[in-house]
């Protein structure tokens, strides 16, 4: 910002989905501080027109030219509304690095997100990352762009967020004062359904989380454990963490976030209510903090906090993470792209729910990165769209 009294100027990447309206709802308390500047969605034309009406964005951004040409015939009937409808991959990252943006909230979902956030990293932004599969992808690309541009990195997801928020300011403390860190799953609706009937899961019963308001998709991802798996990921790039110094553990309450354990063994742990706009308000602020809309914690309604050890049986997905960790470089993004084909798969009732770890462990364990693929991002999108067509080849198989 230019200065002290200057609204800060925000993008949100993925302005329509349940991040990115938190993320909207966040800043509409807090207009004094923030403007926003620009918004992005991949379908919801309707959402995005009636975002636009309400925040005047300078800029809104669809993927495609016949969904921003309805954008723009449903603002050009309301007066007064001046954004500026862009279209098409480049638009994202356009709007991400303007020289007036001031912070990033990067909350599209998938793969899609890896460039806008590449570039935002490399523009030196502030970004806000939700977006779990950009760094799931890019690993070390990723965490070198942030670290050449001077980003400021904050992870939005609410169980890095809180590691984040129980470690110091300082970074270059943090592999001192780490043992290790646990990460906190809720156990999505299936943590204690029989393992035997997991074939039998619907749609609806899959989207259905107990503590979450979530995407279909990432409701889906904890469902089968995968979003932990992903998160397991993420948290050894955000952290600079061995596989060895990542755990899991269920915790279905959902109040404890996750817990860094001290060389000393202190545990430090962040408590809250599940509500992705705590963990939004805290990167937005950042190293302030501001209302952020949710309810207190209310101790005496959740009098007990309990702990079970991840079910293998249960939920395989999650132990691919460590899988991929230790494979060769791009094994994640292979691990991913696998992962966003099956999910899209079940959601359209072509596949069992029980074949999207089976589509995953084969596609990991028999496509390979082949060398230089991860050391740029035409590389890592080239093995993205491998991985694709080898998972489709498996999704068309078992549907078969």
């Amino acid at each position: 910002m230019s200065s002290s009294s200057s609204r800060q100027r925000i993008c949100v990447l993925g302005s329509t989905g349940s991040v990115g309206t938190s993320t909207l709802d966040v800043l509409a308390r807090h207009p004094e501080r923030y403007e926003v500047f620009a918004l992005s969605a991949m379908s919801r034309v309707e959402e995005l027109a009636a975002q636009c009406l309400r925040y005047r964005p300078r800029y809104a951004v669809l993927p495609e030219a016949g969904l921003a040409a309805r954008l723009r015939g449903l603002l050009r009937e309301q007066k007064g509304c001046a954004t500026e409808v862009l279209e098409g991959a480049a638009a994202l990252s356009e709007i991400a690095t303007h020289p007036e943006v001031d912070a990033v909230m990067a909350a599209i979902v998938g793969a899609a997100g890896l460039a806008p956030c590449l570039a935002a990293a490399r523009a030196g932004k502030k970004l806000m990352l939700a977006n779990k599969e950009a760094i799931v992808v890019g690993g070390a690309l990723f965490m070198q762009a942030v670290e050449q541009g001077g980003a400021t990195l904050l992870p939005v997801d609410s169980e890095h967020s809180a590691i984040f928020q129980c470690l110091p300011e300082d970074r270059a403390s943090w592999h001192e004062r780490i043992d290790h860190i646990v990460l906190t799953a809720s156990g999505g609706p299936f943590r204690q359904r029989d393992p035997a009937t997991l074939a039998d899961v619907t749609l609806e019963q899959a989207v259905a989380h107990p503590n979450w308001v979530m995407g279909r998709k990432i409701s889906i991802d904890s469902a089968t454990m995968m979003n932990k798996a992903l998160e397991v990921i993420e948290a050894r790039w955000l952290f600079n963490l061995a596989p060895e110094q990542l755990k899991v553990v269920i915790h279905p309450q959902s109040i404890i976030h996750s817990m860094v354990v001290c060389r000393d063994r202190s545990v430090l742990a962040q408590l809250g209510t599940p509500d992705m706009r705590v963990p939004i308000a805290y990167a937005l602020s950042f190293p302030e903090r501001i209302e952020s809309g949710a309810e207190p914690l209310d101790f005496l309604a959740k009098p007990t906090l309990s702990f079970e050890e991840a079910d293998a049986r249960r939920f395989p997905g999650l132990f691919l993470s460590w899988q991929a960790l230790r494979a060769a470089e791009g094994a994640t993004a292979v691990l991913n792209a696998a992962n966003e084909e099956a999910v899209a798969a079940f959601a359209e009732r072509r596949l069992r729910f029980d074949h999207i770890c089976r589509v995953n462990r084969q596609t990991l364990e028999e496509l390979h990165p082949e060398a230089g693929e991860c050391a740029s991002v035409e590389g890592l999108l080239n093995l993205d769209a491998r991985a694709r067509r080898h998972a489709l080849r498996l999704i068309e198989g078992l549907a078969g």
